[in-house]
């Protein structure tokens, strides 16, 4: 319904039910953890990227992809090292869940041309048509500063929270560009 948590609480005091912040907070990360994410999808266009981040005291690189048109993100993974393995690794899983046969990829270097290659996916080095993947990341960095710069935790911990946060970003999040609606709407709609 578009409300915060803070906002469900109050609603659940006026009903007269007591629910702290925090249990209202674990529901709605349960119920996304239930839920298949995010819809399948055939873009046109798809910006991938990765950013080097800390988990548990080491650096791990977290890996995206998000339709540029939608503004969904298709995909998200952590891995302990960058390059193009890993980009192959990711692009693999991407493929698995969504229709990319006639998707160009915008990306950096970061060994996703060759990557791109291996699975015979098309791609081209764009460094301007790519802002939805560095404001998505810009936007998760700001959630993860919430966290005291770092992600204190396993790496899987570190997985089962960016699912729910991009459960979270593809359902219940309004976007701007999309006029008030989330990537899942525009997707499904």
């Amino acid at each position: 319904m578009g409300l915060s948590v803070r906002e469900v609480v109050a609603v659940l005091d006026l009903l007269g039910v007591d629910r702290s912040h925090g249990a209202v907070w674990n529901w709605t990360h349960d119920l996304a953890e239930s839920q298949a994410d995010p819809p399948t999808a055939a873009p046109s266009r798809v910006a991938v990227d990765e950013k080097q981040i800390e988990v548990d005291g080491e650096k791990k690189w977290l890996y995206a992809a998000i339709d540029t048109e939608s503004k969904l993100l298709l995909e998200i993974d952590v891995h302990s090292r960058r390059g193009t393995d890993p980009a192959a690794a990711f692009l693999h899983r991407l493929t698995e869940k969504h229709d990319v046969s006639d998707t160009e990829f915008l990306v950096d270097g970061g060994g996703y041309l060759t990557a791109l290659f291996r699975h015979d996916l098309s791609g081209q080095l764009n460094y301007t048509d790519r802002n939805h993947i560095e404001k998505w990341f810009q936007t998760v960095s700001m959630r993860i500063d919430r966290f005291h710069s770092f992600w204190r935790g396993s790496p899987a911990s570190a997985r089962r929270w960016l699912r729910q946060f991009r459960h979270h970003y593809n359902h219940d999040r309004p976007n701007q560009a999309l006029d008030g609606r989330t990537p899942a709407q525009e997707v499904l709609n």
